[in-house]
């Protein structure tokens, strides 16, 4: 190769290597954009991920209301039934067992509000934390071309991994649960 088709070559290498860190450059500064917006929502998510207590009364108003209704409605039956018939042979009874099925399903309504509660702020909280790891995480895809590695190796690489670590929450709770599964026996 002569000394011009060298350097034309070097030329041609180092714009190119320009161009690529122009680029780079340019995701750098979207990534650092974009991540100084969404870090302090996935923040805020994370310190407060349940409903608010206007949206926890909303939800338990609505619920119970629903069923109070339906009990209602029922009581209004025997009600008309008694002074249709004048008959009040059972309608003590029956008021009584309205009122403690009444009772039992707003308790369990209760309960699966709380219990729904709950798995709203876990998930709102999962979603924040896999957000955040987005946000500060590699994008594996970008930087395999960078590095001019298809992306169907990058890909296969993925899979083998994902199926063999189990990636962080994984790694998470097998950790936690090592950890507080040795805790009883540092009590004795």
């Amino acid at each position: 190769m002569g000394r011009g088709a060298q350097s034309n070559t070097r030329q041609m290498t180092d714009q190119e290597r320009a161009n690529i860190d122009a680029l780079n450059q340019q995701f750098f500064g979207q990534q650092q954009q974009i991540g100084n917006t969404l870090l302090p929502q996935y923040q805020s998510i994370l310190n407060n991920p349940g409903l608010s207590p206007a949206d926890k009364a909303a939800v338990t108003g609505q619920s119970q209301g629903a069923l109070g209704s339906a009990f209602d409605s029922l009581q209004q039956s025997a009600q008309n039934r008694l002074a249709r018939t004048r008959n009040s042979a059972g309608f003590g009874e029956l008021t009584d067992e309205l009122a403690r099925q009444k009772g039992i399903a707003e308790a369990g309504q209760a309960q699966k509000n709380q219990l729904a509660f709950t798995n709203t702020a876990f998930q709102r909280q999962m979603a924040a934390l896999q957000g955040l790891s987005g946000l500060f995480g590699v994008d594996s895809n970008l930087l395999g071309r960078t590095l001019g590695i298809p992306a169907e190796l990058l890909n296969v690489r993925s899979n083998a991994s994902r199926n063999t670590g189990g990636g962080f929450f994984s790694a998470l709770g097998s950790g936690l649960g090592s950890t507080l599964g040795a805790l009883p026996g540092a009590f004795f």
